[in-house]
């Protein structure tokens, strides 16, 4: 018996390919790629970086709740950016999202992402600590 469970929610936007939007195993979520799409209209939010990154975080807090969490729980963030000029942006919206004790983080420079998209963030978040 597998304690491997798929996490879905209409709150974010559906998988573009085959994957899903969250796994998980056992007391472990791993987050696929969210990237700024309103999830009614499957398209970008904004073509403003601001407004991307704050839909992202959106898009995975979305997430985070249908596993039973909540951001504060997400214990590795990766983002991915078209543009590191971006990074103290990124930082400031994160901090809308995010309190002490922050993820640990990684944030790499990234040639092109899906659908146009200037950021993108994955996570993984443990349940029950």
């Amino acid at each position: 018996m597998s304690n491997k469970a798929v996490i879905n929610t209409d709150k974010a936007p559906a998988a573009i390919g085959p994957y899903s939007q969250a796994i998980k195993a056992g007391n472990t979520v791993y987050f696929s790629g969210q990237i700024p799409l309103d999830p009614g209209t499957m398209e970008l939010v904004s073509e403003d970086f601001e407004a991307q990154a704050r839909q992202v975080f959106k898009n995975l807090s979305a997430v985070c709740e249908e596993a039973s969490g909540s951001l504060k729980d997400i214990v590795k963030l990766n983002l991915y950016l078209v543009d590191l000029a971006q990074f103290a942006i990124v930082n400031q919206v994160m901090e809308e999202f995010f309190s002490a004790p922050f993820p640990a983080r990684a944030a790499v420079g990234v040639k092109a992402l899906p659908k146009g998209s200037q950021v993108e963030a994955e996570a993984v978040m443990i349940l029950g600590d």
